[in-house]
């Protein structure tokens, strides 16, 4: 959320913001609720002025004996309109928050322009394109013919989107997930968190995914919880509420969880096989930092999140996303997109945030150095470290052999019990 201040010094310039982002908000009806607002606490607390100087006096009359009730009447009413302004009040406040929710963040300087995700821009280029001196299969030839991944059963038991992993399949999963924990808890000085796959309303507000995203997220009605579409959801509100203590920012997190996507208004975009899934496993990454050193750990994050994909020599691309493909909450966005040699295309496998404020100012999450300092709220970033269902697509492709199998890469050979190749049975 942003500063209501910031909204009431450059009203053009949010709304402008947020048409970039295309998330067009009511900026005029925010300026003219809080005006309304402000008029509205400035007659409360002058009637509860003038009710408590009634009462004051109501109390003197009464020491001396004399005759109160005219001026009791009068407090009476006084009473009465602070009630009325009081409702007023509350219900100019929620039509005001309503409106204040759905602001998005506005941009960074340094975030380009554009109308769609064909205007972001390629920053950096890592690895070479494999070539291969045989016919190429697809992911979902390869699962298939290895028996690795099974489709069919999953959407039996479920529905489409959510395959099965089987054998060595389940296997490559669980050594991609162990893989990405032991590199950012051992090398990249992240503590692990194991988080609830649920978390209520008031946790995926904080985050900014509600009010926006709501129809993409699975929902428990009867205890009116959320099935989480990432780790970034229970792993930032952990410290909600919260003052942090500054020397020892930055705190670094990472974090395995299923994520769940209901992905409706997808259909036909990236959808085939393993592309774009309901459930799929991912390791997040969240940082909580001082706001002078918000842009310098968004860098160190976007490094953490890239060096996944080299030790895994996987060829990538980093993009950095134009204000109209950012989501929501985001002030500055990267993307690391893999490449997956059958698809012929890059496949994004994580995305790296910087949320500035806004995240915090919803969770009130605030910093200070000293106690007798004034907090102030922190920065919170997040990235993918990594997301497995489009890094499986990208080893099953970029592996392949001539003989139908997959050369297991080297770092993942530990947590395979030594496996160089993904055979058949």
């Amino acid at each position: 959320m942003l500063d209501i201040q910031r909204i009431r010094d450059n009203p053009e310039f949010i709304a402008e913001a947020a048409a970039r982002k295309k998330s067009p908000a009511d900026i005029k009806g925010v300026i003219a609720l809080d005006s309304e607002r402000r008029e509205l606490i400035r007659e409360v607390e002058q009637l509860k002025s003038k009710r408590n100087s009634s009462s004051q006096e109501i109390a003197k009359l009464k020491k001396e004996k004399k005759d109160a009730e005219a001026l009791i009447a009068e407090m009476k009413q006084t009473s009465d309109l602070i009630k009325e302004f009081d409702e007023k009040l509350a219900e100019t406040e929620k039509q005001l928050n309503y409106l204040m929710e759905r602001i998005p963040n506005v941009p960074h300087e340094s975030v380009p322009h554009g109308e769609s995700e064909k205007d972001n821009v390629e920053v950096s280029q890592w690895g070479e394109t494999p070539t291969f001196n045989f016919k190429l299969k697809d992911h979902i030839e390869i699962g298939t013919a290895l028996d690795i991944i099974d489709f069919p059963r999953g959407a039996k038991i479920t529905g489409a989107g959510f395959p099965v992993l089987k054998g060595k399949g389940a296997l490559l999963e669980r050594a991609l997930l162990n893989f990405f924990l032991d590199t950012h808890t051992n090398k990249n000085g992240y503590t692990e968190i194991f988080p609830p796959f649920l978390a209520n309303r008031e946790s995926h507000w904080g985050v900014g995914q509600l009010p926006k995203n709501e129809g993409q997220m699975y929902y428990v009605n009867e205890d009116e919880l959320f099935c989480v579409p990432t780790s970034e959801v229970p792993v930032t509100n952990l410290h909600r509420n919260e003052i942090l203590d500054a020397s020892n920012l930055p705190v670094s997190y990472c974090a395995y969880s299923a994520c769940f996507r209901r992905e409706a208004g997808s259909y036909g975009k990236d959808t085939k096989g393993y592309l774009r899934v309901h459930q799929f496993n991912k390791v997040e990454l969240v940082k909580f930092v001082e706001p002078e050193k918000s842009y310098e750990e968004h860098e160190k994050l976007r490094a953490d999140a890239e060096s996944i994909l080299r030790a895994l020599e996987l060829k990538y691309r980093v993009l950095l996303l134009c204000d109209a493909d950012m989501s929501f909450a985001a002030a500055k966005c990267y993307d690391l997109e893999v490449w997956a040699p059958a698809e012929n295309k890059y496949l994004e496998v994580s995305s790296c945030s910087n949320f500035e404020d806004f995240q915090a100012r919803r969770m009130n999450i605030r910093c200070r150095n000293r106690s007798s300092d004034k907090p102030r709220l922190v920065h919170t970033l997040n990235g993918s470290g990594l997301a497995t269902a489009r890094i499986i697509v990208a080893i099953l492709e970029n592996y392949q052999t001539a003989h139908g199998t997959v050369v297991v890469p080297g770092v993942l050979r530990p947590y395979m019990n030594g496996m160089t190749e993904i055979t058949g049975k």
